[in-house]
């Protein structure tokens, strides 16, 4: 039935792009490091050293998960292969709705993971730390930073990714000032890289009696979360710990004690603050990890000794620097002055529909490498 053979031609099309996908993964390779992984965590002496059996085990589980990725989505375009020939040769158009949606997520689920090929940065599987500050605009740009805030946690969520708020700081009147939210979750740095710098919002504003049109600014700064096995020293006497108690509502532990942690790194300047966690030690270590992250950075663009210098493109929070503009009116767009890639459902961006915008950004990276 013609119904039928348009979905197999659909599917089709993916066969030799499932091999190519294959090649891109080094699937062969795979299977041979992970069989290396295991006979070394079966010798006697493995767990001696505690440090590198966990690193042993990690690997094996990582590579593991991309073979099973890998196999899944094989194993789902041959039963859709399957199904799409069994309601053919039987006619069966009842089956035509479960064969059109099963090829369809055969597709996004080919797609997602083909993406994940372009993610070959040494941090890009790590966890990310996003900085969010309100630029000019005042408690709009406030009020900007808080929508921001929200899309990037509804994307997380939906990604599967667990989103925990670190720090943040009140709006005078409404918003945020700053907030930093660590992003957990295999390639969470990788995807995300793409979205730090200058965010432009226009609107006509809900805190204007007039009701005039507003530009507001905030920018996001992204970085890798750095894992406990890269090694950064930092001496004890380069740092000066504040503490202080957390703002904003929260739970009974909340603005009872100074367990909130403001750690400044005295040769850089750089401020790291964290105050949800439940106990000063444990934000302490969360902050240390954030601090460690961003002198990381440094060290990876040249030992630059200041973080302004390591901001890019959102050195300026205004006009000329943004990487994105999201226009509620007169018209809803949201465009990525980088790609050209635009999405008029505004609505459904700030929801956490960015991976349009995320996409062609590595694929556009991806291109310029060629």
């Amino acid at each position: 039935m013609l119904q039928f053979e348009e979905q197999k031609l659909r599917l089709g099309a993916y066969a030799s792009e499932l091999t190519e996908l294959s090649e891109a993964l080094n699937l062969e390779a795979l299977y041979k490091e992970v069989e290396a992984l295991e006979l070394e965590a079966a010798k006697e002496d493995f767990w001696n050293d505690l440090e590198n059996s966990q690193q042993v085990l990690k690997k094996t589980s990582q590579k593991k998960a991309v073979i099973k990725q890998y196999e899944d989505l094989k194993q789902e375009f041959d039963d859709m292969d399957t199904l799409i020939d069994m309601a053919n040769e039987e006619e069966d158009l009842t089956l035509l709705d479960e064969v059109v949606s099963g090829v369809d997520s055969f597709i996004k689920r080919f797609e997602d993971m083909r993406l994940t090929t372009l993610l070959t940065g040494e941090y890009d599987s790590n966890n990310a730390i996003l900085t969010f500050h309100a630029g000019a605009g005042g408690t709009e740009a406030q009020d900007w930073v808080e929508m921001l805030f929200r899309m990037y946690s509804k994307w997380g969520e939906s990604h599967g990714f667990k989103v925990k708020t670190l720090d943040f700081l009140d709006g005078d009147e409404a918003g945020l000032k700053s907030a930093v939210v660590l992003v957990e979750g295999t390639n969470a740095y990788g995807y995300l890289k793409s979205e730090s710098g200058v965010h432009r919002l226009v609107r006509v504003s809900p805190f204007d009696s007039s009701g005039r049109r507003h530009t507001s600014f905030a920018s996001l700064e992204v970085m890798p979360e750095i894992n406990d096995d890269i090694q950064i020293e930092i001496s004890p006497d380069e740092i000066k710990v504040d503490t202080f108690r957390s703002s904003g509502a929260g739970g009974q532990h909340v603005n009872k004690t100074e367990s909130a942690i403001r750690i400044t790194h005295i040769p850089t300047g750089i401020v790291v603050a964290c105050q949800n966690e439940r106990s000063q030690h444990q934000n302490r270590e969360v902050a240390m990890r954030m601090l460690k992250s961003k002198l990381l950075e440094i060290k990876e663009r040249e030992h630059l000794d200041k973080i302004e210098d390591i901001k890019g493109v959102q050195k300026e929070i205004g006009w000329g620097s943004q990487i994105r503009s999201y226009v509620f009116m007169p018209y809803t767009l949201a465009k990525d002055h980088r790609t050209g890639f635009e999405n008029g459902n505004i609505n459904a961006v700030m929801d956490g529909d960015l991976d349009g915008f995320i996409n062609a950004y590595l694929k556009a990276q991806s291109q310029s490498k060629l």
